[in-house]
């Protein structure tokens, strides 16, 4: 029997850490089979992003349906998009996908290095949003998209809120870089799930984001309800944080194989 089949819409890391690499290599670990659309490639490393560069609108277009009308998918998770014309087109391939899709907004790399265009943001609200299952924006994430800012476990309904207000179903709101413990807010407006976990001592922790939406998509792909898809998710991406390793002179990756008995 084929496995689920997740396909992810994004940029490459040459480090392997995050983007494609870490995508991919979560769907291994949870159980699916990952296939790619190469949005940008990037030279990346521990130490930052180096330099990008942004592929084609056509050739995504073609990656796109050579996998979706061949193979099929069951789930569709986003990720470095870069600028409006893919935004847009990454957009209208999901809407007319008969599959939920996760909507990771990535806009600026764990070193603080852009991925998104200042002229990307209102595509972004008005057409990636709203054709989201999910979306799964971390605090500057929100902030660069909403204007609203979080200080404190209280401000996650309001961002959450605003989030919503763009048309995804679902949005979890990833409360990683407020004090105390790892909180994330998951909502579809009318019912809330809290997600808490103690913050770990690892500062090895590039791709964290990434992974987490890979798994969503993962747990989606097996038909499992968002609520659950998104606690199985938090667990593994809890459990990759803690395995995280260190490579290179910078930031190093978290562990996507640590179920499996060791780094992948």
């Amino acid at each position: 029997m084929r496995p689920p089949l997740v396909l992810t819409v994004a940029g490459s890391d040459s480090g392997g850490g995050a983007g494609i690499q870490a995508d991919l290599k979560t769907m291994l670990a949870l159980g699916t089979h990952g296939m790619s659309v190469l949005t940008a490639v990037t030279a990346q490393n521990s130490l930052g992003v180096q330099g990008a560069w942004e592929l084609p609108e056509a050739a995504v277009r073609a990656q796109y349906r050579s996998v979706v009308d061949d193979i099929g998918v069951h789930a569709v998770k986003t990720g470095m998009l870069s600028s409006a014309e893919l935004v847009e087109a990454v957009a209208e391939l999901i809407d007319g996908t008969d599959a939920p899709a996760v909507v990771d907004p990535v806009g600026v790399s764990k070193h603080g290095d852009a991925l998104l265009a200042a002229s990307a943001l209102d595509s972004v609200r008005t057409r990636l949003l709203p054709v989201a299952t999910v979306a799964t924006p971390n605090l500057d994430e929100v902030a660069q998209l909403t204007g609203v800012r979080v200080g404190s476990e209280a401000d996650l309904r309001r961002a959450a809120s605003a989030v919503l207000e763009y048309g995804p179903r679902w949005v979890l709101v990833k409360g990683g870089h407020l004090p105390g413990d790892a909180v994330d807010l998951l909502t579809d407006g009318s019912e809330e799930h809290w997600l808490r976990g103690s913050r770990l001592d690892n500062r090895h922790t590039h791709g964290t984001g990434c992974t987490l939406a890979s798994a969503v998509a993962c747990g989606l792909a097996k038909g499992q309800p968002v609520p659950d898809a998104v606690r199985a998710a938090k667990e593994y991406v809890t459990g990759a944080i803690r395995s995280g390793f260190a490579l290179g002179a910078g930031i190093g990756p978290v562990d996507h194989g640590w179920e499996l008995g060791g780094p992948s």
